[in-house]
């Protein structure tokens, strides 16, 4: 029996030669390559991606032989490229849609197959569910496909270098001489992801001093996951402490999302990130817009949404919900808690790339070291704290805990009242204080998420607690 194919909140993720094989990706290629027929996209072409993971080049070679045989074209990328680099192409070429192969933050043994849409976002969620129609027609046995030399010579494939189109791109967005004229040390964290060399080709040639730390390929990511956030980055941490250095910035497997620490080397939570960049935009740049965030982010936004009259929008969990949203509403940015963000004017896509650059330059143009940063915004917006648990659990014991979390209706958590529950995705509880819980389970891997934001430490650990209980899983 074919493996059934399920999409999570950005793609399919699987163990490698467990469900992860060529077949499989052949099959997933074919549903792309029927899904742009169907859509009448064929004839515009496909991009194509890959990033640092094993065997990723590979499998994607396989999917461009695979959209060959179906007589789609493949724009497949030369090199490794980050996922931005790649949606950024997509729009570029004018292409039908995009694969990104890549298992983004997952464990090493982990790889994935992401699709994009034309406009170079995540693809909206019916798209998703009539891919997911579409892979599940497909034998894997039987998928046609043309080699790629033969494919090349046919003209069904051809190979691209999107980094020139891209840089061009950037350099429009953001003041790249002034960061690398101020003199300001920059530690970063490739994390052996697809990120890597990136922050050095863009701000090299000034008086800032950029090191980078796992600028090398390794599939295995030294053992840990390939995602920017606390237990995965102290090494960074520590860099910064002993360089003294001004900032650590870091990116995940595929550079889609940023990891931020400040000058002394303690991490500042994607909330913070996500309420400062739009602080930049709305504040230093002197843009307006609408913010779109996913329920799990934080409610800083909507403070600066007051503040500044724009309008905040709120998603489901999930850059298939964020993008379609932003597009839709021409919104200024988009972001979720994973730390991923977007901007008009860029791709409705998380960049991790330019979400960093954005970072140094509301550094330079305030004049100010991440932690002051940090402390600006909450004179705007008040204190906000925020943790987030990822617990593990055993397949079988899902079914247990869904039917716990649909039948609590709590009236206080950690001592404050609840005001109201949302349980569009996920378990949510809205305090009366402003402070939330919410727990969901994630979309590829037997991991359930409790977040929480809350105006003291002590209240976000007694929350992260409450989230616990109130699903019955021990600590």
């Amino acid at each position: 029996m074919s493996t059934r194919i399920v999409f999570g909140t950005d793609g399919w993720r699987a163990v490698i030669a467990d469900e992860y094989t060529f077949e499989n990706v052949r099959r997933c290629a074919r549903g792309m390559a029927d899904l742009m027929i169907r859509k009448g996209l064929a004839d515009r072409g496909v991009v194509i991606g890959y990033d640092t993971r094993f065997e990723s080049e590979h499998f994607a070679a396989a999917a461009a032989e695979t959209l060959a045989g179906a007589g789609v074209r493949a724009h497949l990328c030369a090199r490794t490229e980050p996922t931005p680099v790649i949606s950024h192409a997509i729009l570029r070429q004018n292409a039908g849609g995009g694969i990104t192969i890549t298992a983004s933050h997952n464990p090493w043994v982990y790889n994935g197959f992401k699709v994009r849409s034309d406009y170079g976002g995540a693809a909206a969620p019916e798209t998703i569910t009539e891919l997911e129609g579409l892979i599940a027609q497909v034998d894997g046995s039987q998928v046609p496909t043309i080699p790629l030399e033969a494919a090349k010579s046919q003209g069904l494939v051809r190979e691209i270098l999107p980094d020139d189109a891209y840089v061009a791109q950037i350099n429009q967005l953001v003041d790249l001489e002034a960061i690398r004229k101020s003199r300001r040390k920059i530690v970063v964290d490739a994390m052996h992801g697809a990120g890597l060399g990136w922050f050095p080709r863009m701000l090299s040639g000034g008086t800032a001093e950029i090191i980078e730390l796992n600028g090398n390929r390794n599939p295995w990511f030294d053992g840990r996951s390939p995602e920017p956030i606390t237990r995965n980055l102290q090494g960074l941490f520590s860099s910064v402490r002993t360089l003294a250095a001004s900032v650590g910035l870091a990116t995940d497997g595929d550079a889609d999302r940023l990891g931020v620490c400040d000058e002394h080397g303690d991490f500042v939570d994607q909330l913070r990130v996500y309420s400062l960049l739009a602080l930049y935009l709305l504040e230093v740049r002197g843009f307006r817009g609408p913010i779109v965030k996913t329920l799990s982010t934080s409610s800083m936004l909507d403070r600066l949404g007051e503040l500044y009259g724009v309008p905040v929008h709120e998603t489901a969990v999930g850059f298939k919900y964020v993008a379609p949203k932003m597009i839709e509403s021409n919104a200024l940015i988009g972001g979720e808690e994973s730390g991923g963000y977007a901007f008009r004017g860029h791709i409705p896509e998380r960049d991790g790339i330019v979400a960093g650059l954005f970072f140094l330059d509301l550094m330079v143009k305030l004049d100010r070291s991440p932690s002051q940063l940090v402390e600006y915004l909450f004179s705007k917006v008040g204190p906000h704290y925020y943790d987030r648990l990822d617990v593990h659990f055993h397949p079988d014991e899902r079914t247990p805990i869904i039917d716990r979390l649909g039948q609590a209706e709590p009236r206080e958590l950690a001592g404050v009242p609840v005001a109201r529950a949302v349980r569009e995705d996920g378990y949510k509880y809205i305090l009366d204080n402003g402070g939330w819980l919410l727990i969901r389970f994630s979309g590829t891997e037997p991991v359930m998420r409790i977040y929480a934001e809350a105006q003291s430490p002590q209240q976000v650990q007694e929350l992260l607690a409450s989230g616990r209980q109130l699903a019955g899983v021990s600590g």
